[in-house]
């Protein structure tokens, strides 16, 4: 692990994300794997490995190594026959690589550039938080959301949502009623219209 940048992790609040997450991939049923989800051109299917795969990003990259040399070994499906399964060993592996005492203090070599680790946890607390909501309005689950998970990274985006977009990796931001809820202005921010999958 690199010992560059500091900053104190969301541990715990990336935890909460995640376990929210998986909670639903076990929920998914055997005919719900490739029905539709809020992310466009994603079904089911993909939507969970997409957020799996990202968990198999989490120990090379705090492990010092870069994109480059991770190389394609992570494209593609990585579920295998029992996504759940799947699912639980690439988060065990990613909460321990967060929880590890120097993780603070590491920088992560991502395709954007070095960034430091908590940066790096904040951005998957808050992906595993989004495509929970996702997740939950696919398979016809409860949607709704960790409420502090939700203030927080709600805090902790709106200062930077111009940013985001200028990404490219999120859908437009959408209108919201006035007096909408925090979670549907959150995922508003994000290009979800709570209200249409509601």
């Amino acid at each position: 692990m690199t010992s560059e940048g500091t900053g104190v992790l969301p541990t715990g609040l990336f935890r909460r994300a995640v376990d929210r997450f998986g909670g639903l991939v076990h929920a998914v049923g055997a005919d719900q794997w490739h029905g539709p989800t809020p992310c466009a051109d994603w079904d089911v299917r993909t939507l969970v490995n997409h957020v799996a795969v990202e968990q198999l990003w989490v120990p090379p990259l705090m492990q010092g190594r870069t994109v480059a040399e991770v190389g394609r070994r992570l494209d593609g499906d990585q579920l295998a026959d029992d996504p759940g399964a799947t699912w639980d060993t690439v988060v065990g592996a990613a909460v321990a690589e967060f929880a590890a005492p120097d993780a603070g203090g590491a920088t992560v070599a991502v395709s954007s550039g070095p960034k430091p680790a908590a940066e790096y946890c904040w951005e998957m607390t808050t992906d595993a938080l989004i495509h929970s909501w996702d997740l939950a309005a696919g398979i016809g689950a409860d949607q709704t959301l960790d409420a502090e998970l939700v203030e927080v990274v709600f805090e902790r985006t709106v200062p930077i949502a111009d940013e985001l977009q200028k990404t490219g990796l999120f859908a437009p931001p959408v209108a919201t009623r006035p007096g909408a809820d925090l979670q549907t202005r959150l995922l508003a921010l994000f290009g979800r219209d709570a209200v249409q999958w509601s």
